[in-house]
This record gives C-alpha cells, structure tokens and sequence, in this order.
C-alpha cells in the first residue's frame, strides 16, 4: 500500500494499492492495511457508494489491481490514521533466532523453506506454546520487513518441507498454488508389513471421527470429504516393513496416515491409527516415520505484483531427521534408490477463460440435475394410481426389497506387483 498525501481527518482519504496487495479482495485490503475499520463498515461504505476504486463504485467482494487509487471517506474507527498497522514483532531469545534459523534451507524473495524436525508443532494451540509459528518473529530485520507467514502445515510428528510465504502478495500466491493441486509434495513414510501392490492409489473419503473433538479422522464413504493418495514401494525389508513415496493428491487432515492404516500398512511409530501394530521391535524408533521430503512449486512472477504467478520453479529437497535416518540403516534401506521424484504430472494452470467455461459448464449441469428429479415427480404425479389390492389377498408378485449393501473397504486402485526402482 503507497500512502497518498493525506488530507485533513475530516476529509477523504486515498491509497495506492501495493504490490503485496494485488489480486486481494477489498474487504481483506482493509483487514490488512486499515484493521480498525470493521467489515460491517467497509459493507455499508460500499453500499452507498462512499468507497471508490480509481473513481468507480466497488464491492467488499471486488478484486483491486496494484496501481489502482482507493477512496476511502472518513471515519469508522477510534484514531483515523492514513498509516498501515504495524504488525505486531515478538522478542525472541537468541536461543529462539538460532533454532529458527537452524531450520532454514532455502530463501528465496518470495520464500524461507524449513526442515522441521519431529515433535515441533505448526501453529500454536490450547496446551502448545512452542511452535514454528512463533519462531517466525527471527525472520523479521527492521519495521519494513513484513512478518512471514505460513501457508501450508505438517502434523506436529511430521517432519520435512515447511514453506514459509515473506510477504502477503506472495503467500496469496502459493495458497492458491496449494489449493488448485498444482504444487507437488513427497513423502517419505516407513510402514509395517508391505503392500500387495506395488503402487496404486488410495481413494477413500475422510471425516472428523465422532467423539474425539476433532483430533482424529475416520473413513467415512457416505460424509466424508474425498481424499486420494498415490503410493510407490520404494524397498522392502521382507515381509517386516516397506520403504514408500507418498504424494497426496488432495489435502485432508492426517490423510497420509488414515489411508495407510486403512489397507492394513500403518506409518512405524503411528500409535494414533495404527495401535500397538504401528511399532516394530528391535532398534528401529518408535517416533513417526513420515517425512515431507521434497516440494516443488512456481514462485510468484517478480516485478510483476507478487500474487502473480510465475515460471521460476522452487524444487526443494529436506533430510531426513536423525531417528528416521537410523531406522533407515537398521532396515538396510538405501537413500539412494528414490529421488522422491513426483509420480504424476504437474496440472496445467487454466486460463481465466478456461475457469469462466469450467464454471458455466458446472452450473448447466447442477441445473439439469435438480430438473430431473422435478419432471420425474410431475409425471409421476400425472399417472393414475394403481387400486390397491383386495382384502386377503397378496400384492402382485414382483422382486424382493433390495438388501442395505455392507460399506465399501478403502478404494485401492493398484498397479504393478513386485518392487519397483
């Protein structure tokens, strides 16, 4: 946001939208740049046309443009000011800066990638004080610098990749880079036993499993939401455990661990989904063995507003943790068998077009599908009744009330047998 010279508080005031704002909606322009003024506010100032985007009326829903000149009128909140909100910086120890910074394996100008390491949370909670969230404050050099922010998360057991986005612009940017599927992740996972197949696809949906709070999910084939994971055996150690690639195709909670316990392979060390068969006897870790281990997604376009896509591509690999690596070693698996390359192509980014017929298409058919069901009532309703049957006598005979079919096991859909390097 560029500060226009401020008139009186009494008076109009105008911004220029910045870099890091462009392809933001109005009302989260606000929340970012003017927090003290409410939604309701910026909803009303709208409808009667006090807001105005280079001139013209505009909507909280509306898209701004770097460049674009915003009229914003006075009043609506406690101390009218034309500055941005500082953010607010927490002070670390310098025990805090270097842990944080330890984790660092790339930076970009758009990005700080980090290994984290097992046993560190995301985000803070109720009972969790320390997390990678609070460490981003290390990130921070002077007022000018904007905090970093996340823009995707691993479990607290989960170890690996952990993109950080510098600024708003280009978090918006990788957000929507996570949320079409086009960003590509690999894990690596060690499982108990070994699959029959060699590699497939596990399609099962997931839901919040009843009474736990919402800390553990379930497969749920009528509620769930859909999730697919795609898996490879990368090596086995007989029949004991198998070394795999996992890549989620879509982004469900614990959706890596659900699905390989639901085919009968839990990740070693998953206590949660796999019980007391999540642990293997002898020298190997009873930590989790699922590591993020390489990701690869576009960066924002520089010099052309951050929220932009561009054609630079961020590939980055993350060791392994210390226990996962032993266990590795204990097994006799070998690092070098798989460079966790990413087992399908990357989707195509749709042009605005392309999006704007995808969306009439969706609409035409959603229309078809509820006329159907109205057309099938009316003619139903046209059709004479049949007379019921007389006293003491039996109905026509006709075929036997279907059975309820007994729940579908996880879809699996599978390839090859045999390992594959």
């Amino acid at each position: 946001m560029t500060d226009n010279p401020a008139p009186p508080a009494d008076n109009v005031r105008q911004f220029t939208v910045g870099e890091d704002d462009d392809g933001v909606r109005l009302d989260r322009w606000f929340k970012r740049n003017l927090p003290q003024i409410g939604f309701a506010t910026v909803s009303r100032w709208a409808r009667t046309g006090q807001i105005r985007v280079d001139g013209k009326r505009a909507k909280p829903e509306d898209r701004l443009e770097q460049g674009q000149v915003l009229r914003v009128p006075p009043g609506g909140e406690d101390a009218p000011t034309a500055k941005k909100a500082a953010p607010r910086v927490r002070t670390l120890s310098p025990e805090q800066i270097a842990e944080a910074k330890d984790m660092v394996i790339r930076e970009t100008p758009s990005a700080i990638v980090l290994n984290k390491p097992p046993g560190l949370a995301t985000q803070g909670g109720s009972k969790t004080t320390k997390h990678v969230d609070g460490l981003l404050d290390a990130f921070v050099t002077d007022e000018k610098t904007p905090r970093p922010r996340l823009v995707h998360r691993l479990d607290k057991d989960t170890s690996g990749v952990l993109l950080i986005a510098r600024t708003p612009g280009s978090a918006a940017s990788f957000s929507k880079r996570f949320a079409s599927r086009s960003a590509r992740k690999v894990y690596w996972a060690l499982v108990v036993g070994v699959p029959q197949l060699s590699e497939g696809v596990i399609d099962a949906p997931l839901a919040k499993q009843p009474g736990t709070g919402g800390e553990k999910m379930h497969i749920d084939e009528e509620n769930g939401a859909a999730a697919k994971t795609r898996y490879r055996v990368v090596e086995r150690a007989g029949q004991r455990a198998a070394w795999v690639e996992l890549e989620p195709l879509t982004g469900r909670t614990h959706q890596l661990r659900v699905h390989m316990a639901a085919i009968g392979h839990p990740i070693v060390g998953d206590g949660k989904y796999g019980g007391p068969d999540a642990f293997l006897t002898g020298a190997v870790s009873r930590k989790m063995h699922l590591h993020a281990r390489r990701l690869i997604i576009s960066e924002p376009k520089a010099g052309e507003g951050s929220a932009k896509e561009g054609s630079n591509k961020l590939d980055v690999t993350a060791e392994l943790p210390p226990h996962f690596a032993m266990s590795m070693d204990v097994l006799g698996f070998d690092q070098g068998l798989s460079d966790a390359s990413p087992l399908r192509e990357e989707t195509p980014e749709k042009t605005g077009e392309e999006k704007k017929q995808a969306a009439r298409r969706h609409f035409k058919q959603a229309r078809k599908e509820t006329r159907a069901p109205r057309r099938a009532r009316g003619a139903a309703s046209a059709k004479p009744k049949a007379k019921a049957p007389p006293k003491g006598k039996a109905p026509p005979k006709g075929k036997a009330p279907g059975k309820p079919t007994k729940p579908k096991a996880p879809g699996l859909k599978g390839g090859t047998k045999g390992p594959r390097r």
